[in-house]
């Protein structure tokens, strides 16, 4: 329910903070006084068009702030759970209106578009007045109420999951004819390309492989010659190895005579030959891990302009060149099995037809008899609303060659406003007194049916007199059983049943200046308000007698 509601700066509201209770709630004052700003100022809230002269004159911004204490089940937590804001305790909702036009929303504090505030408002506020036509003139709203008063909404998801396969089935078929069709045009085509790229049998990850080693033996192809020449000298026939090996043992022997002398040029000439040793073993190692068979370079060049060959000619690049194929002969293989594939999904196409029927037909059946039972409930509702010689229809056709996500039904709400006359569309034929209370009676017949938990009537009273105002309160009163009802009346019949009561009166703050006031009144206040209703501006000891019965037989 809406719990609080808190307005700054909205025309000529400066400064009002408002806490709302369960039950029916009534708003009422003089002309003028400023009901409808405080209605604005919570469409606002709810995501309603913004108004730069909505903003109180000579202020920078307005605000409105609306608070909702909901269950955690409820569906605008889910909503906004799948928009990723945090809900875990009461839902808030903020508009701020700028003097220039500009308007800013927040729930729970997070920036949303208007749009997203909107369709959360929707979830959680009604507002139903003498030309409001939410749920009126939309034949598809008409469908989903008829659907909720026969409590129908589960066989109506079954009949759209129906619907859907029986789509994606006639799909498969037009897809898989296509292919086949594409597959005929160019089966040479691809027979040959298939013949080409199995021969091929490109591999993943073949060409970057290729590339590498291709790259490593024209590195070692370049160094192979030095490698040879260099282990040649030091390993082959002119190798300086075995006349130094001579030389140092012809010095090895002459140094024990002259020590001094030899020594050093001994130990140096043995260093240096330990280092030519060396350096022969590692060019013998460099020389067997470069050795490679240079066809094998030459293979791997014709694999590589082989791979990338194939990539132009397809337009494929090589690691695409497998998966080609393999489509390739999918495509081949349907045209060689397509017409036995193609009777099977013309079989399962047929049977997802028929469960959809099926599934429809014994939909629009039950919405056949929810939808008589509707006008029933509503037809009962309008005798005590002074339209007794009105007739509330559900009009209904099908047709089963035009399936739909809701079925084979077209439903529209029409009215016959008097005998003789012809029925035709809500919207169209009922005058605008008429149709609030049309629309009353709609509500009390669907009142356990998914109603937003807050409804707001926006003197749907209007132009009626004692009697029929009174059957509004009493149904007013009846719906506030199990929503939240905040009503704006004229009408002391249907403020007497009210649990709570708001009046709104405007006064001077200053010179030339004004600002709507809005109070909750208690019993003894709300009796003088409801005479004053009932008798104008003089208020008589008998309107005070009046208002005091209205209330207690209200209360009984």
């Amino acid at each position: 329910m809406l719990a609080n509601l808190a307005i700054r700066d909205i025309v000529l509201i400066d400064r009002l903070d408002l806490e709302f209770s369960e039950g029916m709630s009534v708003l009422t004052g003089e002309t003028g006084a400023g009901k409808s700003i405080l209605l604005d100022s919570l469409a606002l809230a709810l995501g309603g068009r913004g108004d730069a002269d909505l903003v109180r004159h000579g202020e920078r911004q307005g605000q409105v702030t609306a608070v909702f204490d909901v269950p955690m089940a409820h569906p605008v937590r889910t909503f906004l759970s799948e928009n990723d804001i945090s809900d875990d305790s009461d839902v808030i909702l903020r508009r701020v209106q700028a003097s220039d036009g500009r308007t800013r929303a927040f729930i729970n504090d997070q920036p949303v578009s208007a749009g997203l505030m909107r369709q959360a408002g929707n979830l959680l506020v009604e507002i139903h007045g003498q030309h409001d036509d939410r749920a009126l003139v939309d034949p598809e709203s008409h469908r989903e109420l008829v659907d909720l008063f026969g409590w129908l909404q589960g066989e109506a998801d079954g009949v759209a999951s129906a619907y859907s396969a029986f789509k994606m089935a006639e799909k498969s078929v037009k897809d898989h004819e296509a292919r086949i069709e594409t597959a005929r045009k160019e089966a040479d085509y691809l027979k040959a390309s298939v013949e080409e790229l199995s021969a091929l049998a490109p591999q993943s990850g073949e060409e970057e492989e290729l590339a590498e080693r291709r790259a490593t033996m024209m590195k070692v192809e370049k160094i192979a010659g030095d490698l040879n020449e260099a282990f040649e000298t030091l390993n082959g026939n002119a190798s300086p190895i075995p006349e130094l090996a001579s030389l140092l043992r012809r010095m090895e022997r002459k140094a024990d005579d002259v020590p001094d002398l030899l020594g050093a040029p001994v130990s140096a000439l043995a260093s240096a030959l330990d280092y030519l040793e060396d350096a022969r073993g590692g060019l013998e190692s460099a020389l067997r891990e470069t050795d490679f068979d240079p066809r094998e370079l030459e293979s791997v060049e014709e694999r590589l302009f082989a791979l990338r060959a194939a990539s132009r000619k397809f337009s494929v690049p090589v690691e695409e060149l497998s998966p080609l194929c393999e489509r390739m002969a999918v495509d081949l293989a349907d045209l060689d099995a397509g017409e036995d594939k193609l009777s099977a999904l013309h079989e399962a196409a047929r049977k997802a037809r028929d469960a959809f029927d099926q599934k429809a037909l014994k939909l629009s059946t039950k919405r056949e008899k929810a939808a008589r039972a509707l006008e029933k409930a509503v037809l009962d509702e309008l005798p005590a609303l002074k339209l007794e010689r009105a007739r509330f229809i559900v009009e209904m056709t099908s047709n089963a060659e035009t399936p739909s996500r809701s079925g084979i039904d077209e439903l529209e709400f029409h009215v016959q406003t008097n005998p003789g006359t012809k029925p035709g569309p809500m919207m169209k034929v009922a005058s605008g007194g008429e149709l609030s209370r049309f629309l009353l009676a709609l509500k009390v017949a669907l009142a356990d049916k998914g109603s937003a938990p807050t409804l707001v009537f926006d003197e749907i009273d209007t132009g009626v007199g004692g009697a029929v105002a009174e059957a509004i309160g009493v149904r007013l009163a009846r719906l506030a059983s199990s929503v939240q009802v905040l009503t704006v009346t004229h009408a002391p019949q249907v403020a007497a049943r009210a649990a709570g009561h708001f009046l709104i009166a405007k006064e001077e703050t200053a010179p030339e200046r004004m600002a709507t006031r809005v109070k909750r009144i208690d019993d003894e206040h709300r009796s003088e308000e409801i005479a004053r209703m009932l008798a104008g501006s003089t208020i008589t000891e008998e309107a005070r007698a009046a208002a005091r019965k209205l209330i207690h037989e209200a209360a009984s």
